[in-house]
């Protein structure tokens, strides 16, 4: 009998509650899957360039996403990203394979381990809604941080920094664009003169809304809200919240043995007029999550 169309089978095995890890850049999705990696039962993939590419194409462009093959495409990607071949972690990019302890080509993990998948790759956030119709029983984690310590990361991230050069505005641009954090074809212009740390509060600011209407809409027992600065400051608590949440085991010495960015960096990574740029751009979300005072 031929399976439902939701469930995905990959190795033989059947793909049910797979946990997509999402947020804004840098605010501590890779972390997260760095503890996943390394807790029994997960394969867990970030940035194979066969969901990146589909990633971004979603992202630039959210109509596609809207499209009719939208989620087998996405669903097709993660099939291949997910497949544990020989030599497959060659495929995979550093953070990926140093996430795991992979020091060859691996495999990373052995397909007779393998219970839970998912996916932490970067800007997996604005696929949110094919994920959700994708896998309807998917688990979603989504990472919340201080929007200018965010813009500390960013600046100092050369990819980061790529998407912020004019050329990534062009003609064919639709809007509102969720991904730049560009709301109106009118503001083009602006954007394209604004100073990096404007922008990378734009895209900061965008993706917190994202993840706030991602909070209504999924259920409770689907999405979890953990704040970077609970798995800096409290990792322990953190990971145990986890770890009830995704019904597993989670590895808390990914995160005890890692050295995590201080939280408050911007006070001295940001320069005076770089910090107040961010805090107006996002003063409202900064306010509303907390780290902004009315």
């Amino acid at each position: 009998m031929r399976l439902p169309p939701h469930i995905l089978v990959v190795n033989g095995i059947k793909v049910r509650r797979p946990v997509f890890l999402l947020g804004a850049p840098h605010s501590g999705a890779d972390l997260v899957a760095r503890a996943l990696k390394r807790s029994p039962g997960f394969h867990v993939t970030m940035g194979r360039a066969c969901v990146s590419h589909v990633l971004y194409a979603f992202a630039r462009k959210p109509s596609i996403g809207r499209g009719p093959g939208a989620t087998r495409v996405l669903r097709d990607a993660l099939a291949e990203s997910w497949q544990v071949l020989r030599g497959s972690c060659g495929q995979c990019p550093e953070p990926c394979r140093e996430a795991g302890g992979v020091t060859g080509l691996g495999p990373c993990v052995a397909t007779n381990t393998v219970t839970r998948f998912g996916d932490a790759s970067p800007d997996l956030l604005y696929s949110a809604p094919v994920l959700q119709q994708a896998f309807p029983d998917a688990r979603f984690v989504q990472l919340i941080r201080d929007g200018r310590d965010v813009a500390v990361d960013m600046l100092a991230d050369p990819e980061c920094l790529a998407w912020f050069k004019p050329v990534m505005l062009s003609e064919g641009t639709e809007f509102p664009n969720p991904f730049l954090g560009v709301n109106r074809d009118e503001h083009v212009e602006r954007w394209k003169g604004m100073p990096v740390a404007g922008k990378a509060a734009l895209r900061w600011r965008s993706a917190v809304r994202l993840s706030a209407t991602l909070r209504r809409d999924l259920p409770a027992d689907q999405l979890l809200t953990l704040r970077y600065e609970d798995l800096a400051l409290r990792p322990a608590q953190a990971v145990a919240t986890l770890s009830e949440f995704v019904e597993t085991r989670v590895s808390k010495v990914a995160l005890y043995g890692r050295r995590l960015p201080k939280v408050g960096a911007w006070r001295t990574g940001l320069r005076p007029d770089d910090a107040g740029l961010v805090e107006k751009v996002a003063r409202q979300e900064l306010t509303r999550l907390g780290y902004l005072s009315s």
